[in-house]
């Protein structure tokens, strides 16, 4: 059965980004597809860029997660979505949920809504020549859903340091998480690093990231090796498939994870003329 929802859910992301490119070919017969801002996606990898979205866009980033052998489940599937909004060159807002999992320990199956968080984002030091790109985020966690989390759990409040820069043909994107978690009303400190490289290959790009996270309340670690594909099919248009492998013992040993970004290709509002 889980093999089935996985395809399902991925036919059904296939069939959303179809939709969205012929949503995109009505829209550029009245308007020069030159003219839509290029998405600047998150995903697929943990790591989030320094850089904001174009400015006054609604961009979606929608997507599954399988992910196997776990200390909380033996399998979970996942649809995730991130709605972003950038308000001014310095400040954007988001949005990140979890509208249904599906999850499995042993014979029991069930599904569940999952967590909410919504946060901002806003640039520090602005990137410039051989200078990178300084951002810093916070997120607060506003809906707790039932399903269980994957090895790095869910953040009660989480403070992120974000830097990007481009250097010898290759994009890096470097964060650091400081995060409280919670269970049974009791916080902890959580620490997390994670560093993603990505090149572009033809008119692929391949990313590769290592990140890691403490596990307060495991008192272990949490490590993992991301790999990923994603491939432009327009501008505003991102597909992306990948994989992740777990180092240790306490971490979610395999993830599967497909998805796409999307700009919405009219802007929300105009700046007013002089």
């Amino acid at each position: 059965m889980k093999h089935s929802l996985f395809f399902a859910c991925l036919l059904t992301l296939a069939t959303a980004a179809c939709s969205f490119a012929q949503s995109d070919q009505c829209s550029n017969c009245r308007k020069d597809a030159n003219d839509v801002p290029e998405a600047n996606p998150a995903r697929p990898t943990v790591a989030t860029p320094a850089t904001l979205t174009p400015i006054g866009y609604l961009q979606f980033e929608n997507g599954i997660q399988y992910a196997a052998d776990s200390p909380e489940f033996s399998s979970r599937l996942g649809v995730n979505q991130v709605t972003k909004l950038t308000v001014n060159p310095w400040l954007q807002f988001l949005v990140q949920s979890e509208p249904l999992v599906h999850t499995g320990l042993g014979p029991g199956k069930e599904f569940n809504p999952g967590d909410v968080l919504a946060g901002l984002q806003t640039v520090m030091l602005a990137g410039r020549g051989k200078r990178p790109t300084v951002a810093l985020s916070y997120f607060k966690h506003v809906y707790a859903g039932a399903a269980p989390d994957v090895d790095f759990g869910t953040p009660e409040h989480s403070l992120l340091l974000l830097i990007s820069d481009d250097l010898g043909g290759f994009h890096f994107d470097l964060n650091g998480m400081f995060n409280e978690q919670v269970d049974n009303h009791v916080g902890r400190a959580q620490f997390g690093q994670t560093i993603s490289i990505s090149h572009p290959l033809k008119k692929f790009t391949v990313a590769s990231e290592l990140w890691h996270f403490t596990q307060p309340f495991l008192k272990g670690n949490a490590v993992g090796n991301l790999w990923a594909v994603s491939y432009p099919v327009r501008r505003n248009l991102i597909v992306d498939i990948g994989f992740n492998r777990g180092l240790t013992s306490t971490s979610t040993q395999w993830e599967g994870f497909a998805g796409f970004t999307y700009l919405l290709a009219h802007r929300l509002w105009h700046d007013k003329k002089p």
